[in-house]
């Protein structure tokens, strides 16, 4: 029996939590004078409330959250919190739509980085700082934050951090998983200080070196100017941002054993070396076709093609060209690259790495087989047999994504929209991008979008951060029989 007394508990302290990261904004909205202290303050006591209440008629409970109390507070948390994240741009009236505001906090929350706003420098510090801060704690998971910072979940807090973090092979740092979650924290808040740093040196601001260093280790995309990353016209910028996207989309886990000096293990590593490559190959390929049909330098031309490859591997978002006027082949190439996603255990979405890395094996034994039926061929990933359950895993999760991206996009055409922002918005909102193609490209957004298409969206942003499963097997029967 799903014990729902249980997941409210839960539910409320992560209100709470939303309610404490509101006064973080008081900083930037106190010290610039911009005037939204006070929506600020109502809506951390909205929520602190709330939650508060919540928890004191839930409190009498001793159980620990199971694996389907483990889904269900992973996909209503952040449900939740978007709802209560949003309080602050509504009652600044920076967002007086409720659907609009909604959006733009799911988009956060999830790391999607999609839009609706069209004047973002407009918009009043504490405002720009939150929309950082939702994605920055949305990045590594507000349900991890809570497993790290709340160890009297128990043992059940395993449940929710598997939820959380759904990828194909989930790696342990410490036997204990509310130790795993806090080292995962410290490395996350450690590359966020050193960016931060290293963006002031280069010529930032400190608050927009603290707002984008935020929202790149996040892989969210949220900047405080218009035209993104390309306001910035510093090469130094642009490489330092480059580098920590590439970090952020790189499995946390590696980071971790490279931290305490194993870089053998990052260095041997199946999934990052084909990252490394994918990366690198790209960049090169829309380098050459910049360079030989754009007429730009040479540096230029790899700077921003690397630039805008890693961005959207790693599903940041962040632009510093408009990659749709690099001609028919390259936007194709790069919309190819947006099913692709970083690496499992990152902060990244799409399909990742690792899952295509495995199916492409998957296929090459298939043909072994049929040469040698009699063969007994596996396939293997960092020199390790790939049980069949995983594969079979990878290959239900590749077909349910091409399945519900194809009827997204249909979905999108009945709206009214023209094909490529169609197909540009579903595929940007699974995978968790932001800007796609269309009229949501990279120097477009998502304000008219109709109504009932920022609703599904936002559906496909949560689906796509909890990785698919997490969320469709609440809508299954075999979830809620006993």
């Amino acid at each position: 029996m799903i014990k729902f007394k249980l997941i409210i508990n839960v539910l409320s302290r992560l209100i709470v939590l939303v309610g404490v990261f509101m006064l973080l904004s008081l900083v930037p909205s106190f010290y610039y004078h911009s005037g939204d202290h006070i929506a600020f303050i109502i809506s951390s006591i909205i929520s602190i409330a709330s939650g508060s209440l919540l928890y004191f008629l839930t409190r009498n409970n001793d159980h620990s959250p199971g694996k389907k109390e483990g889904y269900f507070i992973a996909t209503l948390g952040w449900i939740v919190i978007s709802l209560f994240g949003s309080l602050p741009f509504i009652l600044s009236g920076a967002i007086p739509s409720f659907t609009n505001a909604f959006f733009e906090t799911m988009s956060g929350f999830t790391t999607t980085g999609a839009s609706i706003l069209t004047e973002i420098e407009s918009l009043p510090k504490g405002i720009l700082f939150w929309r950082s801060i939702i994605q920055w704690i949305g990045g590594m998971g507000i349900i991890v934050l809570t497993v790290a910072i709340i160890p009297f979940l128990g043992i059940g807090g395993m449940q929710l951090f598997v939820a959380e973090v759904p990828g194909p092979t989930p790696d342990k740092l410490h036997p204990r998983i509310t130790q795993t979650a806090k080292r995962l924290w410290i490395i996350y808040v450690i590359f966020t200080l050193a960016e931060t740093i290293l963006l002031k040196i280069a010529g930032m601001s400190i608050f927009d070196a603290v707002n984008h260093s935020f929202t790149t280790m996040a892989t969210g995309g949220y900047s405080t100017k218009n035209a993104s990353i390309a306001a910035f016209n510093s090469p130094y910028i642009h490489y330092i941002i480059t580098v920590f996207m590439f970090i952020a989309g790189t499995n946390f886990t590696l980071s971790y054993f490279a931290f305490n000096g194993n870089l053998k293990k990052l260095i041997k590593d199946d999934e990052f070396k084909n990252y490394f490559l994918l990366v690198l190959s790209a960049g090169l390929i829309i380098a050459a076709i910049l360079y030989l049909g754009g007429g730009l330098n040479p540096e230029k031309s790899i700077r921003d093609s690397i630039f805008q490859v890693v961005s959207i591997v790693t599903t940041t978002g962040f632009v510093t060209a408009n990659y749709e006027h690099w001609g028919l082949f390259a936007t194709i190439f790069i919309f190819i690259l947006m099913f692709v996603g970083g690496s499992a255990g990152s902060t990244g979405g799409g399909m990742k790495i690792i899952r295509l890395l495995l199916l492409i094996r998957n296929t090459k034994m298939e043909f072994k087989r049929l040469i040698h039926p009699r063969a007994v061929v596996s396939v293997r990933f960092n020199a390790k047999v790939v049980p069949n359950e995983v594969i079979l895993n990878i290959l239900s999760f590749f077909f349910l994504y091409i399945l519900i991206f194809v009827f997204s996009s249909l979905v999108m055409i009945i709206l009214g929209l023209d094909f490529y922002t169609a197909i540009g918005s579903v595929a940007a909102s699974l995978g968790n991008i932001g800007p796609g193609i269309g009229d949501v490209g990279a120097v477009g957004n998502y304000a008219e979008i109709p109504i009932f298409g920022k609703w599904f969206l936002s559906f496909l942003m949560l689906l796509g951060r909890l990785e698919l499963f997490t969320v469709l097997i609440l809508f299954t029967k075999i979830f809620w029989k006993k």
